[in-house]
């Protein structure tokens, strides 16, 4: 207990510096990554950090534990973690930090939380210091001043852009996780873009069992489906569940890397492989605002939310005495006097009829989904 107040924290600027030596650390968590297991025996998860001395891109935190609930478990980016005695190393000139679990401990704290004085999560062997509460007044003041910018200075693709089995990363909102019974994940995640348009064929036998409108193998329950946004393109990425747990992060804009796409039944699908990274990312992150501002200006504007493929583009100047309104699938999908009639999700039902609906459809004439059409 006599050596807590040996605990000394570097700032990060200098820590870069200790290649080879134990160190103690404190950031605030601008990127973390989806606890997994790692290639041995034990559980892997990384993180960025950065502080008052050191902020963009980052320092890189390696944590390795000898089961899942050792790691740590980060509620949010903006949070402060604080690592003693972790190894500083470096790997082709690329310097981070390594938590050994033989001797590294962490402590967890919210940074806007009121009580700042308790971490929400501690390693077994760590122990807190008296220049902890100095230290989250320090990094508070640095959150502050920091424009989280973890992806819009990197590059990376919109949806609209994607192309069959090319390795690409995406900056994406996590709408719903959806389990799959035989040991994969699910995730519907959306950048409010258009994926771009398939060729579909129809081959005879399809005139009869039409091709699925969906790659689940169930139609998503009705109130988890009006969570869905009404403009853009959810795709459907796979995980399988030896690569890490299921991810808790509806809701959460996240960065995919090094993640492929295919089409399946005629719809895009992402495959997460053991090289793709999953990791969150914060609401004030540049790229984030800007894909939410342009969601935004699609979803006020009638003639915007038309696919982005769409050709002939409607003219924006009309001479009628009515306004013209155009309703998205998912407008259709989620109305209140529309009913799924199919398992498969191949057609809707109206009072007196049944009426099929298709991939990509925008409807304008077919049912009234609230003000007047054209």
């Amino acid at each position: 207990m006599g050596r807590r107040s040996e605990y000394v924290y570097l700032e990060l600027r200098d820590a870069i510096c200790c290649i080879g030596q134990k160190v103690n650390l404190a950031g605030v968590i601008t990127e973390f990554g989806v606890p997994r297991k790692s290639k041995g025996t034990d559980y892997f998860c990384s993180m960025k950090i950065m502080d008052t001395s050191y902020h963009a891109p980052g320092l890189s935190v390696n944590i390795f534990a000898e089961n899942m609930q050792k790691l740590p478990h980060v509620k949010s980016t903006g949070d402060v973690i604080y690592l003693h005695r972790v190894v500083m190393k470096s790997i082709e000139g690329n310097v981070y930090a390594a938590f050994e679990k033989r001797f590294s401990s962490f402590a967890l704290f919210e940074l806007e939380s009121s009580g700042m004085g308790e971490p929400y999560q501690i390693s077994s062997n760590f122990h807190s210091t008296v220049h902890d509460k100095k230290l989250i007044t320090q990094l508070r003041t640095c959150l502050v001043d920091h424009q989280f910018d973890t992806g819009a200075n990197q590059l990376f693709v919109l949806l609209r852009e994607i192309k069959v089995g090319q390795p690409l990363d995406l900056i994406c909102k996590i709408i719903c996780v959806w389990e799959f019974p035989e040991d994969r994940w699910m995730l519907f995640v959306w950048d409010g873009t258009d994926t771009p348009p398939i060729s579909l064929p129809m081959k005879p036998d399809e005139v009869e069992n039409p091709i699925p409108l969906l790659l689940e193998p169930l139609p998503l329950p009705r109130d988890v489906l009006c969570t869905f946004p009404r403009v853009g393109t959810v795709l459907r990425v796979i995980i399988d569940k030896e690569l890490g747990p299921k991810v808790q992060g509806s809701g959460q804009w996240v960065k995919l890397r090094n993640i492929t796409c295919e089409v399946r039944s005629g719809l895009w699908r992402g495959i997460f492989s053991p090289s793709s990274q999953l990791r969150f990312l914060s609401n004030e992150d540049k790229a984030v605002i800007s894909l939410e501002r342009f969601y935004m200006e699609r979803l006020s504007s009638q003639v915007d939310r038309m696919p982005l493929w769409s050709f002939p583009w409607p003219s924006r100047i009309t001479d009628t005495g009515c306004e013209l309104r155009f309703s998205t699938l998912m407008d259709v999908l989620t109305h209140s006097k529309i009913q799924v009639c199919s398992s498969r999700g191949s057609c809707i039902s109206l009072p007196g009829r049944d009426v099929p609906i298709y991939r990509d459809t925008y409807v304008s004439d077919q049912i009234d989904t609230g003000g007047p059409h054209c």
